[in-house]
């Protein structure tokens, strides 16, 4: 595609930001905004060449060991790496918000938004684990049931003659049981059988696997827009240029990405009223993680809507079939991977994680400093407590959307996704990565352009909570004060060009970014929503 720039100056050519030329006179933008691709690019590429220092790396690495690039593992070489890994991280965001500009702008069509994350996250392919470590777990606990071991029981510390898998596992997690589904551990098996022990080629493949979800989830979410009234710019901008996406989801990796990725499927063939497939994938997706199990009651509901008989008949109908399509799936599955239901009571392992990322457990670690200024106490039970009220209220939430979307069609999909965002915020531990659940979903909905600065900031800072090596840095509290001024940074510069004020520019005007007008009898579509 050809990229050219606006003929009249304006603020962005004022800050050299690529300015591909729209069609003023109504036609789709088709301008490829190659200089913000570059700059994100640029910016993974960093991450990759520092990743090998500053983010999970191996205990004995094959690749540096003792060569003469070691030093960027230790000391002063590994500050130097983090640092530049940030400097690669801050491109990105960069990029990010310049694509945004573009996207409220009308300057790019969806084909360009989804060129540009793909390039990103082309570099992260064959990185080492970035803000996390999460993925030699999975490793482990695909791992363990090839070496007879219940995944279900026992943690990766159990494989004690293969050292290169057990001793790379997170210290939290070496004697966890997996807390993830049966299709889940049927990925983790797969991809095990194929790489041993090797684990960079373990990293490289599970991150392809783990990416069928991403491609799902672009293969979703043109449907997903028509249905739900969005804009697929603005939902790929959102959904899967993100940092949350590329960094987090793909670069980590996590099997969230699995998840949404089939959730997402799952929710555009029932919409489309291809039922049985539809809930098929959804069951896939709870398969994965038990996260997805709350949005399969909405979709009994669009379900129900599609029939013609009366509103009981339909829903008794609706949620039978969906209960005996579940339950076959959910059983040939759990067969497939040679695993039981044991999962269920290792779900119980996130709770272990107590930090004031989930707002239940927050106000309990609140309740108590308040308390031991004058007591020594506990902590358990006011963050018992606390969790314990936070899931009184995640109960309440469920049934009144799921009540309320007994209407079916795109608003059941919506309170779906709000439930599912209650979930991740309301459960006794939340992750960063566990905001994506619901908001992929709901990025294909209409966006009002005043609360994209605030998507912006929250993405940002989500991933800033964990270092490039996968430590919690929520309680490091001068950084998370400086990942809070770069998020609001960030945040601010999606709408002002200038955000610190520092050439004299005022902000632009913000674009409506609503439904996208049907185009006229004769003009090209965008290419993607096809």
């Amino acid at each position: 595609m050809a990229t050219t720039t606006d003929p009249a100056p304006n603020l962005d050519n004022a800050l050299g930001a690529d300015t591909d030329k729209t069609a003023e006179s109504g036609k789709p933008a088709t301008g490829m905004p190659v200089r913000t691709i570059a700059l994100g690019t640029l910016g993974t590429v960093l991450i990759l060449l520092t990743a090998v220092g500053a983010a999970g790396i191996l205990v004995r690495d094959p690749i540096l060991g003792n060569g003469p690039l070691s030093w960027l593992r230790y000391g002063h070489g590994k500050m130097l790496a983090t640092a530049v890994l940030y400097i690669g991280f801050a491109l990105v965001v960069w990029a990010w918000v310049r694509l945004g500009r573009h996207v409220l702008a009308g300057r790019v069509n969806a084909r360009a938004v989804l060129t540009a994350a793909l390039c990103w996250m082309a570099p992260l392919l064959f990185s080492p684990p970035v803000f996390t470590r999460d993925v030699f777990s999975y490793l482990g606990q695909g791992m363990l049931p090839l070496h007879g071991f219940d995944p279900y029981m026992v943690g990766p510390a159990q494989l004690e003659n293969m050292p290169d898998i057990s001793q790379n596992v997170h210290s939290f997690w070496q004697t966890t049981p997996a807390p993830y589904g049966p299709m889940f551990i049927l990925v983790a098996k797969g991809v095990v059988s194929i790489t041993g022990s090797d684990a960079i080629l373990g990293v490289i493949l599970m991150r392809l696997a783990l990416a069928i979800g991403l491609g799902l989830l672009i293969w979703a979410l043109p449907g997903l827009v028509r249905h739900l009234g969005g804009k697929l710019p603005v939902a790929l901008w959102l959904a899967v240029a993100s940092p949350m996406t590329v960094v987090h989801l793909f670069g980590g990796p996590h099997n969230d990405i699995l998840m949404v990725g089939l959730l997402a499927a799952g929710t555009l063939c029932v919409l489309n009223r291809k039922h049985v497939l539809g809930i098929v994938l959804a069951t896939l997706a709870m398969a994965v993680k038990a996260s997805a199990a709350p949005a399969l009651p909405f979709l009994v509901w669009v379900w129900a809507k599609h029939l013609t008989s009366t509103f009981w008949r339909n829903f008794v109908r609706a949620a039978a079939l969906s209960i005996g399509i579940f339950a076959v799936t959910f059983t040939a599955v759990t067969l497939a991977a040679g695993v039981n239901l044991g999962w269920f009571p290792a779900l119980r392992a996130p709770a272990m994680i107590v930090n004031w990322m989930s707002p239940p457990t927050a106000v309990g670690e609140f309740l108590h400093w308040l308390t031991a200024l004058v007591f020594n106490v506990s902590k358990d039970p006011f963050v018992l407590v606390t969790r314990t009220i936070g899931a009184l209220l995640l109960g309440y939430v469920f049934v009144k959307q799921w009540w309320a979307a007994r209407d079916g069609g795109a608003d059941a999909v919506r309170r779906m996704a709000i439930v599912l965002l209650a979930v991740a915020l309301l459960s006794p531990a939340t992750l960063p990565w566990y905001l994506t659940w619901g908001f992929v979903i709901a990025a294909a909905l209409p966006w009002n352009p005043k609360r994209l600065p605030m998507v912006v900031g929250l993405a940002v800072f989500l991933v800033l909570t964990y270092s490039p090596a996968g430590e919690d840095q929520l309680y490091n509290y001068p950084f998370m004060a400086a990942a809070i001024l770069v998020s609001i940074l960030a945040a601010k510069a999606l709408t002002t060009i200038d955000p610190l004020n520092m050439f004299g520019h005022k902000r632009p005007a913000l674009v409506d970014v609503g439904p996208a007008p049907k185009p006229a009898a004769g003009e090209p579509k965008d290419p993607i929503a096809d």
